[in-house]
């Protein structure tokens, strides 16, 4: 009698979400909550929900049928909690409690509660709340790679967004508690630190009046961790500053993760993105001009209210002029609550589809031949996995980030959560194929 209770957590959605469920995993853990991996063993499961597009919610909605059919007492936070609401208790008996976006660091309270009988809803309406270097920690990514957070939340309005809804209002973190973060995660032998928000170039601008994150990167350039990556920079955001501080900065790679969403400028005006008219393909070129060897990944969402054949086509000729490194193609989802739900002339959904099929085969062969380009050469790699039947390791190279971009199957010796030199001698459209360079072989490493 007594004993406090044992929780799951079922994680759904981006990084953002997967840094709530690891404070709420840190925060349990300290106040003496037993985690267990097993969903069926636990007396309660937090489900930490998706609610950005459809087919997340509909994956969210899954899971929460499926725990509520075995009985199980659930928890939901997350954006779908914060989404629906009172709406989600209403509906699924099984649910003891939701937990809002800018309310996670209340999880302990909230099980005490629930513990007393209670239906707990724990959701602020406008949320403000964001962990810094204090707020304990548990990360469930491999022990190389770790993601930091430098704000939450957005103040732009792209029509077809939701979320400012989900979110909030950006807050950033001050440099110097990112930092400490960024040391604490260093001690934990962490490889590839990835920074991310919802617009990562608009980093400061709440706190300091202005963008500082070329501040910041210079900042980081004096932690001990060999590869910084940054995640969702604004075409508009990336000014000469950010682009000569990653320059200059010997361990923030050269990877810009920049969602265009589109290339016409009747769609970009329609998504609320008017601001970014025009500047395109003039920061592409920017970007090679400066930075030689630069990886751009982008994203585009076909489909949209509004887009003709005639602006698919352009889309299609702009992924096919600048050959980016890596490109994700989403069909337009109509959100409610966004101004894009009721715009006039919506794209079929089959059409929308077979738009993001097309753009998709567009961009496989330039995909091909960046990666056909990599043989040959040796490269750093980061060891993530072995496969335990064959001991082939899977690693990623600087031109690939976690879970969207390829992976690099490795033959030879190399250890774990290390970065190791591999020479290239194969490549197919998505990933690479190489064997490790023994230390008394004599190689130029290309980075």
């Amino acid at each position: 009698m007594g004993s406090k209770p044992t929780i799951a957590i079922s994680h759904l959605g981006c990084e953002k979400n997967r840094i709530d469920s690891e404070h709420m995993l840190g925060l349990l853990g300290q106040a003496g909550y037993q985690i267990d991996s097993s969903e069926e063993l636990a007396d309660y499961v937090i489900v930490n929900t998706c609610s950005f597009i459809q087919e997340a919610r509909q994956e969210s909605v899954r899971t929460l049928v499926e725990l509520a059919e075995a009985k199980k007492k659930i928890i939901i936070s997350g954006c779908m909690a914060q989404h629906f609401q009172v709406e989600l208790l209403d509906e699924i008996p099984e649910a003891v409690a939701i937990i809002g976006t800018g309310d996670y660091q209340k999880i302990v309270d909230v099980i005490q509660q629930v513990e007393t009988g209670k239906k707990v809803k724990e959701v602020s309406v406008n949320p403000i709340f964001i962990a810094d270097e204090t707020v304990p920690r548990y990360r469930t990514t491999t022990e190389g790679v770790a993601y930091l957070r430098i704000a939450e939340g957005c103040d732009y309005r792209c029509a077809f967004c939701i979320i400012p809804h989900l979110r909030g209002s950006q807050r950033s973190r001050s440099i110097e508690s990112i930092v400490a973060e960024a040391q604490q995660l260093a001690e934990q032998r962490v490889k590839e630190l990835i920074l991310i928000s919802q617009i990562t170039t608009n980093y400061g601008l709440d706190l300091y009046g202005e963008p500082r994150l070329d501040q910041l990167l210079r900042a980081l350039g004096t932690v001990d961790i060999p590869w910084i990556r940054i995640y969702y920079t604004y075409p508009t955001g990336l000014t000469n500053k950010i682009i000569n501080a990653i320059g200059d900065t010997q361990n923030v790679l050269p990877y810009f993760d920049v969602p265009f969403q589109h290339s016409h400028q009747a769609i970009l005006k329609a998504m609320n993105r008017p601001w970014q008219e025009h500047v395109n393909d003039g920061i592409i070129e920017r970007l090679k001009r400066f930075i030689p060897g630069a990886v751009l990944r982008t994203t585009f969402i076909v489909g949209f209210p509004g887009e003709t054949d005639e602006y698919f086509n352009h889309l299609v000729n702009f992924v096919e002029c600048h050959e980016f490194d890596h490109v994700g193609v989403f069909a337009f989802s109509p959100e409610e609550n966004t101004p894009a739900y009721q715009m006039p002339h919506q794209v079929p959904s089959g059409i929308a589809q077979q738009r993001r099929e097309i753009l998709m085969q567009v961009q496989q062969p330039i995909s091909l031949k960046k990666n056909q380009d990599c043989v040959g050469k040796t490269v750093d790699v980061l060891i993530e996995q072995e496969n335990p039947q064959t001991q082939e390791k899977i690693g990623r190279s600087s031109r690939f980030a976690p879970e969207v971009d390829g992976l690099v199957y490795i033959q030879g010796e190399a250890p774990l959560n290390e970065i190791v030199s591999v020479k290239i001698t194969y490549a197919d459209t998505y990933d690479l194929y190489g064997k490790v360079v023994q230390q008394h072989d004599v190689l130029e490493i290309d980075s």
